[in-house]
């Protein structure tokens, strides 16, 4: 029997890739299969090393043919001086 690959994501990393559906709502589509926690506000980093530029709530998540898709809403955004 075959387990399916699955990645736990307590952060979302966007590596510029997020797509403005709305003001404050963005769709991020991933490789491989994720789980993010929903309605749960997370940290938006670039990359996983970088700083956080604010913070989100994933309000969708779906999975199809080997990819993740995310939908969240932004809640708040730093500032960068």
């Amino acid at each position: 029997m075959m387990g399916m690959p699955l990645e736990l994501n307590t952060m979302i990393v966007t590596k510029g890739n997020e797509k403005r559906i709305e003001e404050n709502l963005f769709v991020l589509e991933k490789d491989q299969y994720r789980l993010y926690p929903l309605d749960i506000p997370l940290d938006i980093r670039r990359t996983k090393e970088s700083e956080t530029t604010g913070t989100a709530v994933i309000k969708k998540l779906e999975w199809e043919q080997g990819k993740t898709k995310i939908m969240y809403q932004l809640i708040s955004l730093n500032t960068i001086n």
